[in-house]
């Protein structure tokens, strides 16, 4: 071949020892069925978590919406969103479920204050002995108090109870053997009350409540407090008082309690278990 054949001939494409490179073919992440199933369980957990009757529910599935989202992240090649978000919402739930959970047991445990203390109590009617003028004269925010204690056969009431002491006995330990047909003997240096007392339930509880539920004490004049159990006596008549009584239903009788003698202090009676009490005078 001549130089010019040479010179005009194309010039062979330049070898290239290494093959052509291809980008490999991207795979999508396969679905995640136990990341769905924490996502419904956790919402569902949720919802339930916010219902203050159904909180049990929100606190059971929650917990289990946190583990299988945790789970279902850790498979490999499969979609990671729906099981973050089962984590992230069952934990958000479960702030809510407490929250929730708390406001509830709060407002439970205001009513159930309201409903034992029964409200303010106050006295309805006031039958001040006329040996005793200083107690007709005293500011309506001070009687009751153990310095002007009402006089016996006042009315007294909150919310739920309508409490009168009808009369107070000193002495009362002949009375109470001669009506019971047994000795029940005072202690040194003390003696027997037999007090008598009406009470009305006023609430509205639909199952009623109890008697028991006015409770008597007796105050000496140091402010040492004597109550029933410090020594049991058997009064005559004994009030009912383990019978529920239902709204407008009154019971009377007696109780009894042992004092030091001689008699100088009142009785404080708290109508309803968390209640103020009210004093009242023996005399």
């Amino acid at each position: 071949m001549s130089d010019q054949q040479q010179a005009s001939a194309p010039n062979p494409p330049a070898y290239d020892p290494q093959p052509p490179m291809f980008a490999p073919p991207v795979n999508k992440p396969a679905k995640n069925t136990l990341g769905l199933i924490a996502l419904i369980v956790a919402a569902v957990g949720f919802i339930f978590g916010c219902i203050p009757g159904a909180l049990v529910i929100g606190w059971i599935l929650l917990p289990i919406a946190f583990i299988l989202g945790i789970v279902s992240v850790c498979l490999r090649g499969k979609v990671k969103w729906q099981g973050i978000t089962a984590i992230v919402l069952s934990v958000v739930g479960t702030i809510v479920a407490f929250i929730v959970f708390f406001v509830v047991a709060a407002t439970a445990f205001s009513n159930a204050v309201d409903d034992a203390t029964g409200g303010k109590t106050t006295v309805t009617e006031q039958q001040a002995p006329d040996d005793d003028a200083a107690s007709e004269d005293a500011p309506a925010s001070e009687v009751g108090t153990r310095e002007t204690p009402i006089p016996l056969g006042t009315a007294f009431s909150n919310d739920d109870w309508t409490v009168v002491i009808n009369s107070v006995t000193q002495n009362a330990g002949e009375q109470i053997n001669a009506a019971n047909g047994y000795p029940q003997d005072a202690d040194p240096g003390t003696e027997f009350l037999l007090i008598n007392y009406t009470v009305t339930y006023t609430g509205d509880d639909a199952d009623g409540q109890y008697p028991a539920m006015v409770q008597i004490e007796y105050v000496t004049a140091a402010g040492v407090t004597v109550n029933l159990f410090d020594k049991f006596v058997i009064a005559p008549d004994a009030i009912n008082s383990t019978s529920v009584l239902y709204s407008g239903a009154t019971v009377t009788g007696n109780t009894a309690i042992q004092v030091p003698s001689p008699v100088d202090g009142v009785l404080a009676v708290t109508p309803g278990v968390l209640a103020d009490k009210v004093f009242v005078a023996v005399q």
